[in-house]
């Protein structure tokens, strides 16, 4: 197994864990592995990257540990800061939204898991997840409902992707880069 591999894999086996702790009321604790959590998050990008070891594989178990821990982090919430669970309802549901239509979408049409990794993907996931992380170490809300629409406008995104892609693909940068490259494509054929 490769080392980015590696990595998202325990990020998947982190899911558990910061239930298990959130369970038994160890706020501090699941505070620092989400933070680990998201840390290794763009580690293991930068590693599969860096050491030339992208791989489809590696993308979707980069993409099915982000899912766990998105959708965890509700119930990790719920039972350990419900009040700013109940208060901020509306943004958690939209990210929650946010984080399982895509893959529904792409699951429904290639009946795979996408793992697109598109840039405004890459930006929701550092904004929702450090602010999450803010908010549950009692600092404004703001930040966390500023990023939410970033979180919708990806997964948007996403869905846009799946409806247009003909088959099943990792690593799209961005629907315009997809359109560009699917109008580029067309066009040397109309010409060559």
């Amino acid at each position: 197994m490769q080392l980015p591999n590696l990595i998202s894999v325990l990020r998947l086996g982190t899911a558990p864990a910061l239930l298990w702790l959130a369970w038994y009321g160890y706020s501090r604790t699941v505070l620092v592995a989400l933070v680990v959590s998201f840390a290794s998050d763009v580690l293991d990008g930068y590693l599969a990257r860096r050491l030339g070891q992208t791989s489809t594989l590696g993308a979707r178990l980069d993409s099915v540990g982000d899912f766990a821990i998105y959708v965890t982090i509700p119930f990790v919430g719920w039972w350990l800061w419900p009040g700013i669970i109940r208060r901020e309802a509306p943004y958690f549901i939209a990210v929650i939204a946010s984080t399982i239509l895509p893959p529904a979408f792409g699951y429904g049409k290639f009946r795979t898991i996408t793992s697109y990794h598109t840039w405004a993907v890459k930006l929701a996931a550092l904004l929702v997840g450090g602010s999450v992380i803010l908010l549950f170490a009692g600092w404004s809300p703001w930040l966390f409902r500023l990023a939410t629409p970033v979180s919708v406008y990806a997964a948007l995104e996403e869905i846009a992707i799946t409806f247009v892609l003909p088959t099943s693909r990792s690593n799209v940068r961005s629907f315009w880069h997809l359109v560009g490259k699917q109008a580029m494509k067309r066009n040397g054929e109309l010409n060559g």
